[in-house]
Formats: structure tokens, C-alpha cells, sequence
């Protein structure tokens, strides 16, 4: 447990949160810069992006274990001057295959070593379980601020010292995530959930459960809608002859109405059912979309879509990793999760690479929105089956105790 005060602890986690997915969610709007500057074709850095989502994610459950046995402190302090260093390579490496080492590569696996899953597990262990949905919507909504702040903050760098100093900009505050890691070094405490177990235990136990393999496979659907979304979105609209604020007004409404949207998706997930509502989330995402491809793409329109998936867009990560601490306690949280979310990654390398693919073959992004309705249908059904309830350790353990007592 952390020696610093509860509040200093989430105030500093959410910081964390908000400058790691804040500053990951504008990237999609260095797009057209960095491809014009470069002379390379639009699927050359979606690729990059790509592999910087997977690599976040296969990176995920390692960064976890590692939080898990050490604490957060040197993993979020690492992954902040990882993102940094990242973020200045992109700008001063100019050969394709350098570009996608930094910017894919390293700074993939910096995000999933200060990423808000951490956070979110970090505050896990240091609230009570009547909580703990709450405070995950904290985690989630802080970085969904940042997607608010950061969006416009990229546009007016844009627009006023080009893509090199703005992600030097970006770097440099990167580095606050080394700061703002301190309050968190406090190690974990051994979990008295249940019986104690191996962290290789763990990892079969979850994967054998169904309700925990139906959750991985359904956060796939929520990587590759997030990813495809804040990667292509703001080209898209490029394409349809807008101009690069409206892509920054996009992204920042969808940051501004997901820290309403999960806040109360975390006050959801502590009266109803989780998986439940996972299921109809998943639904009006494909709902929004398929309105959004329907209609003539116009401002408004813009924003009365981004608005909406705002509401629904990382919601889902407070009802998710809310269910992962239900079925088998906090103690290894930030591994379990970290699983959970290298799905969600897999889902977005998929996302950013097939949105350049399917442009580059076709000239359009129609058929990836349409693939996005479908996916969204398939995790609304998948979520329905699984259980809000403790895994079969934890049950066995509570009836144990209540024989006992």
C-alpha cells in the first residue's frame, strides 16, 4: 500500500492516465503531417501506428506482473521517459523503418509500462470492493480528460509549430509521468480474498474460466473501434474536405463526454449488472456508427457522433476491469487485466492497420466502419453469458468462511 494520502494517489494516477492515453489519442492528427514530410503513402504509418498498439498491448500483461511484484513506481517511472525518448526519436529519425521503431516499437511497449491500466489496478488495491467500480471510472474518465485537452492542444501545435516541435512538446511532458509516479510505489499487499496462489495459478485459472476468455475475446471489438476511430477519423473527414480542427474538435468532444460516460458507467457497474451493460454499451456503438455512414457527414453530424461514441467510448473499461477484480480479487489485477487488454490491442492493431489497408486498396474507409458495426454486434452477444460474480476460488473461499462462521 501507497504511505501517501488516497487522494494524492488518485489525483497522481489520473494524471498519469490522462497524459498517456490524452497525448496517444491525438496521434491519429500528426497523420497527414508526418506522411507529407516524409513522402511516405498513408499505410506506411498506419502500420507504425498499428504495431504501436499491438506492442502496447503484448506489453501489457508484462508491465502487469511486473507491477504486481514490484510495485508501480519504477514501471510507470520507466514507461514515462520511455514515451518521451519515443516521442523525440519520431521526430529527429527519418528513414521508414527507424520511425517504426520508435514510434511502433518503443513507444508501444512505453504505453503499456505507464498505460491508466495500471492506474486503474493500482487504485484496486487500495480501495474496498464497494468502491472499486467507482474508482476505476476515476482512472478511465481522467484519461478520457486528457483526450479532451490533448486533442485541441495537438491542432493548435499544428497549426502553429508544426508536427516536429509539437511532438517535442508532447515529449516533454511525457516526463510528468515520471513525477506523478511517486505516490504509487507502494508495493501490493498480499491479497486475503481467498486462498493464496502463484501468479502462474492465476493466469490458468482465468483462462480456463469461460466468463473470463467471453471478456477477452469481447474487448478485441472495443480496441478496434477506439483504434480505427482516433487513427483514421480525423483523415477521413480530411478526405471529405474538412479541415484538420474539425478532427481535433472530434477527438476532444469524444474525450469531454467519455469522462461523463465513465463515470457513469463506474457508478453502473455498482448497482447493475456489468456484463449486461457491456452488452447494450457495445450495441449503441454499432447503432452510432451505422446512423453516423448513413447520414451526409456534415459539422454537425461530427459532433453529434463524436459526442455520442464519447459516451460510449471507454466506458467500457470501468465495467471490464471491474469484472476481472469481482472474479478473482485484486491481487493480480494488473496481470489479469493486462490479458484482457492485450486482446483489446490486438483489436486495435487490426483496427489502424486494416483502415490504411482498406484505403490504400480502395481509396475510402467505408467497408472498416462497416466491419466496426459487425464487431460491435458480436460483443454485445458475446458479454451476455458472462458472470457478474466471483470465479470458483473465491466462491469456494466465501462459502468456506460463512461454514466456518
Amino acid at each position: 500500500m501507497s504511505r501517501f494520502s488516497l487522494p494524492l494517489v488518485l489525483a497522481c494516477g489520473s494524471g498519469i492516465a490522462m497524459i498517456s492515453l490524452g497525448e496517444r489519442s491525438a496521434f491519429g492528427l500528426f497523420q497527414t503531417d508526418i506522411v507529407a514530410a516524409r513522402e511516405w503513402g498513408r499505410e506506411t504509418f498506419a502500420f507504425a501506428f498499428a504495431l504501436q498498439n499491438l506492442l502496447w498491448g503484448i506489453g501489457q500483461p508484462i508491465a502487469g506482473a511486473l507491477a504486481d511484484r514490484y510495485g508501480t513506481l519504477r514501471v510507470l517511472a520507466a514507461g514515462g521517459v520511455m514515451y518521451a525518448a519515443a516521442l523525440a526519436g519520431t521526430v529527429y529519425m527519418e528513414s521508414a523503418v527507424a520511425v517504426t521503431i520508435m514510434f511502433g516499437v518503443l513507444l508501444g511497449l512505453a504505453m503499456s509500462a505507464c498505460s491508466f491500466t495500471l492506474v486503474i489496478s493500482a487504485f484496486g488495491r487500495i480501495v474496498s470492493p464497494a468502491q472499486r467500480s467507482l474508482a476505476f471510472g476515476v482512472g478511465t474518465a481522467a484519461g478520457s480528460l486528457g483526450m479532451f485537452l490533448f486533442g485541441p492542444l495537438a491542432a493548435v501545435l499544428l497549426n502553429s509549430v508544426g508536427w516536429e516541435t509539437g511532438l517535442l512538446v508532447f515529449a516533454s511532458i511525457a516526463l510528468l509521468v515520471v513525477v506523478f509516479a511517486i505516490p504509487l510505489q507502494g508495493k501490493p499487499v498480499p491479497d486475503t480474498t481467498g486462498p493464496q496462489q502463484s501468479l502462474g495459478a492465476a493466469l490458468s485459472e482465468a483462462l480456463s474460466y469461460r466468463s473470463y476468455v467471453l471478456l477477452v475475446f469481447g474487448f478485441f471489438v472495443c480496441g478496434f473501434h477506439v483504434a480505427f476511430i482516433i487513427a483514421h477519423m480525423p483523415s477521413y473527414l480530411i478526405d471529405l474536405g474538412m479541415g484538420p480542427a474539425i478532427g481535433g474538435t472530434a477527438i476532444a468532444l469524444i474525450g469531454l463526454f467519455n469522462v461523463i460516460g465513465s463515470l457513469a458507467a463506474g457508478a453502473i457497474g455498482q448497482r447493475y449488472s456489468k456484463s449486461y451493460s457491456l452488452a447494450v454499451l457495445y450495441f449503441l456503438r454499432s447503432v452510432a456508427i451505422l446512423v453516423f455512414v448513413m447520414v451526409p457527414v456534415t459539422g454537425m453530424s461530427v459532433i453529434v457522433f463524436s459526442s455520442v461514441m464519447g459516451l460510449l467510448w471507454l466506458s467500457t473499461v470501468p465495467l471490464t476491469s471491474g469484472l476481472v477484480a469481482v472474479m478473482f480479487g485484486p491481487r493480480y489485477m494488473a496481470t489479469l487485466f493486462g490479458v484482457v487488454f492485450l486482446s483489446h490491442q490486438v483489436g486495435s492493431f487490426l483496427g489502424v492497420w486494416l483502415g490504411g489497408l482498406i484505403y490504400a486498396e480502395t481509396g475510402s474507409y467505408d467497408l472498416l466502419w462497416y466491419i466496426g458495426i459487425a464487431l460491435g454486434l458480436f460483443a454485445a452477444v458475446v458479454h451476455i453469458p458472462i458472470r457478474d460474480a466471483p470465479g470458483p476460488r473465491l466462491s469456494a473461499a466465501s462459502a468456506t468462511a460463512a461454514a466456518a462462521a
